[in-house]
Formats: C-alpha cells, structure tokens, sequence
C-alpha cells in the first residue's frame, strides 16, 4: 500500500506554527498601529463625543476624593467655631477666649494624612486583586460606618479614634480616582479627568467650608454634628450605582479577561455618536490590542506589579518623578487650606469675617481648576507646572513681606486684608497649575502594571510629609505659640524655590503620548527636558 503522503511532517508543523505565530504577530502590529495613529489623531472636542460614559464614571468614582477632602476641611473649620471651642477646647485667659489647643489641633488633624499613608499603601493590594470597581465601594460602605464614630463623639479622644479610622478608608480614595480615571478614558480627555481629582478636593474643601460657615453661630452640638453627618449623603449617593460601574480595562485584561475587557470598552464608548465625514470613530480592537501589547511590553520591560517593582530599573524614576511632584503640593504650602480659618481668625479678621474669605479662598481654587483644563491643553503639563511654582513663590513672599510691617496703633486692619488677598491669589494659582497638574503627572509617569502601587507610594510620601505639616502648622500660628501669622510665606516660599529646582531638571512633559510611548521614552532614558518633540523609531507621531 502506498504511503499517505497528505499527513503533515512534524517539520510541517513546526513551519506552519511559526507562519501563524508570525501573522498573529503582524495583526497585533498592525491593530496597535492603528490605535496609536486613532489616539494621536482624536481631538478633545471628538474625544468628548465619543466617550460620554467614560467620563460619566471617571467623574463618579471621583466623588470619593470630595469625602477625602471634605472631612479635614470641616475639621479645620470646627477650631474656629465657638461651641465646638466650648465643648471641646479650654479658655485662654490672654485673648479672653475659647480655643482647641495647639497639641490637640495637631492630634485631630492627623487623621487625615496618616490615612492617606496607610491607606493608600493598603488600597493597592484588593484594587489588584478584585478590580478598582469592588474596591471603591468596599470603602465607601466603610466610610459610612466610620461616621458614626466622629458624629456620637463628645470627647476629643473619641474624636480623635474616629478621625484614624475615617482616615485609614479616606485614604484610598485618592489612590483610586486618578488610577481609574487614566484607565477608562483616551489620551485626549486623560488630562481632564485626572485633574478633576483635584476639582473633587477643591468642592469638598469648599463644601466643608461652606457648611462650618453655615451652622458656626448654632449654639448647641449641632453646630459640628450637622457637618458630621453630612458625610452620609455622599454614601446614600454612591453605593446604589456601585453596581453599574464598570471596571477598569487595564485591570481586566491584566487578569486575563479579554473578553470582559472588550465589552467594558464597548460600555465606556458611545454607540450613538457615528463618524463624521473624516472624523474619528471608535475602534474597540483597536485600542484593546493597545492595552494587550502595552501589557506584553511592560513584562518584556521586566515591569513587575508589585512594590519593589516601584523602585527597580527605569520604574525608580518614574516613581521619583509621581512622588515629586505629589510633595511639592506639601512643600509649596496646601495643607494651610485645612487651617485657613483659624489662619485666617488670629490674622486679624472677625470670626465671620475669617469664615467667608475660607470659602472665598476656595472658591478660587474651584475657578483656577476649571480654567487649567484650557491651559493643560495649551501648555502641557510640565510648563503649566513650573510657571504655577514661580507664580506661588512670588506670592509667599509677598505674603511673608507684607506681614513684616509693622502695625499701626490703631490697627493693621488694611495689611491683615492684603495679605488675604495675596493668599486669595495664591490659591488661585495653585489650583490653576501643580494642583490639578499633579494628578495627571503621577497617573501618566507611572507604568500601567505598577499604577496603583506606584499612586499609593507617592499619596504615601505626600502623607507623610502631610503628618508633618499638619503637626507644624497649628504650631506656627496659633497666638499661644510662635504666633508667625503672614510670616509662614517665607518657609513656604522657600521650599518652593526648592520645588521649583528639583521639576526643572526632572519632571518630563507627558503630554500627547500613549503608554506606550511613555514606556518606551522612560526605557530609553530620555532626558526630562527632551521628552516633548522627542522622535521615537517605529512609532506613529503626531
């Protein structure tokens, strides 16, 4: 009988496996092409048609930054409301009045910023494992249950094991909202929805005012038990669409869910809005063949996902560049903004005086961020960042200046205004640069496979340096202490010389790049000031 010389060789095999492979591969090549030449081609203005959804859930887990900000912010305002000075501080006999002393401002007020470090560094761990979405409303049920605490308190004690614990979970939400944000949205709108982070400070800082302002004059415990229980409404709001949230493709398709992450892009992206003639369109295969081969480059990279991972290889300067930037909010002079009522009361000003330029001051901020969403599309982010870091050392100094004349007998009262208005500025600025801007650095410098851990270590080190602050600063304004007033601008000012420094040699501009391209740039060890306009080989350009 004949031999069967249709049956296949194992040589055969071996060809054809290796011809498949190959065409796998030029596909791949090909799909990942085209995604990168669609996310350089996409306007902001077709980005916003196209994505509807995705913006919708970025602003909608953003919310948990609003409850981050907001505990602090009623908190700093409660040191200058009468009947919680009353109920819970002692009498100064020099100034004939009540106050929460400097130790124990210090005390409550850590809640927040140990929070942020321990929290954030926990967060990272169930956002790998069980997804960015069940992660968020693990800790907004959380939160919820934490407010019974700070709302039944009648000691400081009690107070203050309320504030730790809040703060623990308040944590996380800052680790969450950028990661999730940069994960659901095109390069196009990444600018503008990681910087809403910093839109959700500022309405919960303003928010927090604006209630303390509201119920200061109540002469019972429900003058600081209202703020309190408040927080229940962002929790009521919240968890009901928890189970309509979509989960991050990044994360999906690290697990292996391709398919999974195929019908998220498909939720996140608007079936109703057709191409115009020309115009863009949305191409699902596309951009989930550039979230896969992004993934498969980082590994190749030798990007791991754990912490460690931070801080090894072209990771370390990525990670130094997020933790940067995320201190030099610290350093510059943001966590006055918990205190500036009270900064503003011994400044000075009547106590409804002080209360009214606090939500003024962060009305300004609330101004300043939606106006940096024009400029981050004009300027980038790294001139945006440094032009906000010589305008903020100019107006410490002023400030501290300012301060350093001396007062009339009959009163310094038009200084004490000036200075008010130089920090009313001050704050305008700061939300309209390294504010917003630095929630875009940290999420777009960090490697896709480390994001959450590499967040969680720079809102870390921001916390930690937030702890020392917060301890400092009671203690540098308060009238039973050093009493400096206006004169804290030439600290501040003078870190942010440093600041200032430090982001001219290292912070890159990320603006108009994949992640891959980010990949590829930080692997090559591109300097900073050489990112913008930098030609990579064998990628698509704007």
């Amino acid at each position: 009988m004949a031999a069967d010389t249709t049956k296949p060789s194992p040589e055969d095999d071996i060809v054809n496996e290796k011809r498949n492979q190959g065409r796998d591969v030029a596909v791949a090549s090909a799909a990942l092409a085209d995604a990168i030449r669609r996310e350089h081609e996409l306007t902001f203005r077709d980005a916003v048609r196209l994505y509807p959804a995705a913006i919708g859930w970025s602003a909608f887990v953003s919310i948990g930054v609003i409850m981050l900000a907001f505990d602090p912010q009623i908190l700093g305002g409660f040191f200058a409301t009468p009947r919680f000075e009353q109920d819970f501080g002692y009498f100064y006999e020099l100034g004939n009045e009540y106050i929460i002393s400097a130790p124990w401002q210090s005390g409550l007020s850590l809640g927040n910023p140990i929070g942020q470090v321990f929290g954030a560094l926990f967060a990272s761990y169930p956002m790998d494992h069980f997804g960015r979405k069940w992660t968020f409303g693990a800790c907004v049920a959380l939160t919820g249950c934490l407010v019974f605490i700070q709302f039944f308190s009648r000691a400081l004690t009690t107070l203050l094991v309320g504030e730790l614990l809040g703060g623990l979970v308040l944590g996380c939400y800052v680790v969450i909202a950028p990661a999730y944000a940069s994960e659901v949205c095109p390069m196009a709108l990444r600018g503008h929805l990681t910087s809403y982070v910093n839109l959700c400070f500022v309405i919960g800082q303003l928010l927090g005012s604006g209630v303390t302002a509201a119920t200061e004059n109540l002469d019972s415990r429900w003058s600081y038990s209202i703020p309190f229980a408040l927080q229940w409404f962002w929790v009521v709001i919240i968890l009901p669409g928890m189970f309509f949230v979509p989960e991050s493709p990044w994360w999906l398709v690290r697990q292996g869910r391709t398919a999974e992450a195929e019908a998220v892009l498909r939720r996140l992206a608007s079936s109703k809005a057709p191409a115009q003639a020309g115009g863009a369109s949305v191409d699902i295969t596309a951009t989930l063949a550039a979230i896969t081969e992004t993934d498969r480059l980082e590994q190749a990279l030798e990007a791991g996902s754990t912490y460690m991972d931070c801080f090894r290889g072209i990771n370390l300067r990525r990670t130094e560049i997020a933790t940067g930037v995320y201190c030099t909010q610290v350093l510059s002079g943001i966590y006055m903004i918990n205190f500036i009522t009270v900064f503003f009361s011994h400044g000075g000003l009547s106590t409804k005086t002080a209360f009214d330029m606090s939500i003024g001051f962060l009305a300004t901020g609330f101004v300043g961020t939606i106006v940096s969403w024009f400029l981050i599309l004009r300027w980038g982010r790294r001139t945006l960042f440094l032009a906000g870091l010589v305008g903020l050392t100019v107006l410490m100094f002023l400030v501290a200046i300012l301060d350093c004349v001396p007062r009339p007998a009959n009163g310094g009262n038009s200084l004490d205004w000036a200075e008010a208005g130089l920090l009313l500025v001050w704050n305008f600025v700061y939300d309209l640069s390294i504010g917003p801007v630095c929630f875009v650095i940290i999420s777009e410098c960090s490697a896709t496979r480390v994001r959450s851990k590499s967040i969680a270590v720079c809102t870390a080190a921001q916390g930690v340096l937030g702890i020392i602050m917060t301890v400092a600063i009671p203690y540098l304004i308060n009238p039973d202490q050093a009493n400096a007033r206006g004169k804290v601008g030439f600290f501040f000012g003078g870190l942010t010389v440093f600041c200032l420094a430090w982001t001219y040699f290292r912070v890159p501009e990320t603006a108009g790049r994949t992640y891959e391209e980010l990949d590829l740039l930080f692997d090559q060890r591109v300097p900073a000031r050489q990112f913008k306009g930098y030609q990579l080989d064998g990628v698509a350009e704007e």
